[in-house]
């Protein structure tokens, strides 16, 4: 007996959701690299870390979360001064480098110095981008993407 037509489509429609599924799953699985197997000066348990930070804090720097575009405090910040990582108050970057990228995000176009912050590469979307952490505790600072605006 033939198909019809509908049923061809259901069917290929559903042998290609089922192939996807994997990668799927995949995204957003795991942690970026940043807190794999690489020691950092400032240390602690998890349940330290969740006393000491908002739940909305530990998502983003500890899990590596992303906050909704345009909600940042940070994102409309124009004194002069450094911004420091809110888990452990390592100066990450200045003021002086800081541009308006129009993603709704804080952007800088440098760290404050070489030391300050370090870089993994992040697969949690399903292709690689460049994490950048805290050096001192390895928090999640965001990341860096080469084809944005440029300051």
């Amino acid at each position: 007996m033939p198909l019809n037509p509908t049923s061809r489509r259901h069917f290929i429609a559903t042998g290609a959701l089922a192939a996807t599924l994997p990668l799927i799953a995949g995204c957003g699985s795991g942690r970026a690299e940043a807190r794999d197997g690489r020691s950092f000066r400032v240390t602690k348990t998890e349940a330290q870390w969740r006393r000491q930070l908002t739940r909305e804090e530990f998502r983003i720097l500890r899990e590596a979360g992303t906050e909704r575009a345009y909600t940042s405090p940070l994102n409309d910040e124009k004194r002069r001064g450094a911004f420091a990582c809110a888990g452990c108050g390592n100066r990450v970057y200045s003021s002086a480098h800081k541009y308006d990228s129009g993603t709704g995000w804080p952007s800088f176009w440098q760290p404050i110095d070489s030391s300050a912050v370090g870089t993994s590469t992040d697969y949690k979307i399903g292709y690689p981008r460049t994490e950048v952490h805290c050096a001192d505790c390895g928090g999640h600072l965001g990341h860096i993407f080469g084809d944005g605006p440029r300051p």
